[in-house]
């Protein structure tokens, strides 16, 4: 790390303290190349800009100690790490140095990031002084994230298995996005499959450093919007890479609906059928008519800007994938922003009929489900009205 500075001093807090549930091993330690996941994002805080390093650990604190070299670093042991992410952020924050300015937070299954990335998240934050800084990658929200000492007393107070984007929204006003040339913002370890592909990754990077990089070709195939006729073919635009999103691009195809993928990193062997595969999140781009069904099904990761930018065409049918703590706090956020009560009513989540749906293909099912029985009845009201 760099000398500190007296002035705008940053403090990195790292997340380790998790139990990797989905993983079902201890995701700290799991080896990347020729060192941990938790010692890579170390190294990466420790040639970056960044004034003092604090680790929070918690499960199996012990082990991890014994096996990554905490050196130059702060450790805090979070002793309510059951509690979820938020428990975590919280013990970092509380233990910021008071002359720090700003806290970067960022997690222990990110280590493809960049010390230049978070190099340009401390500038911009700098020159401008936002309350939060964001990496945007393709248009896509990433991490870390950069905390003024301001909304440190907000970041504090949530609760739940959750981080910073809690304070994101009706919180906090002034966010400054920065577009980064680095695909490692988006890029994380929660399970055993999401390990494989990180793997891929460092393997692909080691081989050639630019493979995620902005120049990475798109595979889109062109095409035009349907129309708004009852009679044009359907079409699906679905966000995100859970397992679900695979099935609903085969069932989808099945019932010959016209499929588009929007997916920084995907590509069509990730979704087999698909007819075009985009990697910017930039919805107003694509040929979007009333009669696309927009579903986001990214884990919370962006999905709060692809329902205000769907929310933003033409669409009837929004559906979001996620449970109804989020979608309720998308909403309260995407009212504050002034999006009316009317177009409000197009944002359905949970998505898909309520048929006690719990794997990825049975919530598929229900979502093309919900989605055929919505069309179906937008034409039979249309009928109505054409008669009458």
């Amino acid at each position: 790390m760099p000398a500190q500075s007296e002035r705008s001093r940053v403090s990195a807090v790292i997340l380790a303290a998790g139990m990797s549930k989905r993983m079902g091993q201890v995701k700290q330690l799991l080896s990347l190349g020729e060192a941990t996941l938790l010692s890579r994002v170390l190294e990466t805080a420790r040639n970056s800009q960044v004034d003092e390093c604090i680790v929070v650990l918690g499960f199996e604190a012990e082990a991890i100690r014994g096996k990554v070299s905490l050196d130059n670093a702060r450790v805090v042991i979070n002793a309510a790490y059951a509690e979820g992410m938020s428990s975590s952020l919280r013990a970092g924050l509380a233990n910021v140095n008071p002359q720090s300015e700003a806290a970067l937070v960022m997690l222990a299954d990110q280590p493809l990031v960049r010390p230049s990335t978070i190099d340009r998240l401390i500038d911009e934050y700098k020159k401008s002084k936002p309350q939060v800084a964001i990496p945007m990658y393709r248009g896509f929200r990433g991490n870390p994230v950069l905390l003024d000492r301001s909304v440190f007393a907000d970041a504090m107070a949530i609760e739940g298995d959750i981080g910073c984007r809690a304070i994101f929204g009706s919180r906090v006003k002034n966010i400054l996005k920065v577009s980064v040339d680095d695909a490692g913002i988006l890029i994380d370890a929660d399970s055993p499959e999401e390990f494989e592909r990180l793997s891929r990754a460092c393997a692909e990077i080691k081989n050639d450093p630019t493979a995620l990089s902005e120049n990475e070709s798109v595979e889109d195939k062109q095409f035009e919007a349907a129309g708004d006729s009852p009679s044009a073919q359907p079409e699906l635009l679905v966000v995100g890479r859970e397992p679900v999103v695979r099935t609903l691009v085969t069932l989808a195809k099945q019932l010959h609906f016209t499929v588009t993928v929007v997916d920084p990193l995907g590509g069509i062997q990730d979704f087999p059928g698909a007819d075009r595969i985009v990697h910017v999140l930039n919805l107003s781009s694509l040929p979007i008519s009333r009669r696309t069904s927009v579903v986001v099904a990214s884990r919370g990761r962006f999905d709060e800007d692809a329902i205000e930018e769907a929310l933003a065409t033409n669409t009837e049918y929004i559906a979001l994938v996620s449970n109804k703590k989020r979608a309720s706090e998308i909403r309260r956020n995407l009212e504050s922003k002034g999006v009316s009560a009317e177009r409000l009513a197009s944002f359905r989540s949970p998505a898909g009929l309520q048929i006690g749906a719990v794997t990825p293909e049975e919530i598929a099912l229900s979502i093309l489900a919900e989605i055929v029985q919505h069309w179906h009845q937008q034409g039979a009201s249309s009928e109505a009205r054409q008669a009458g």
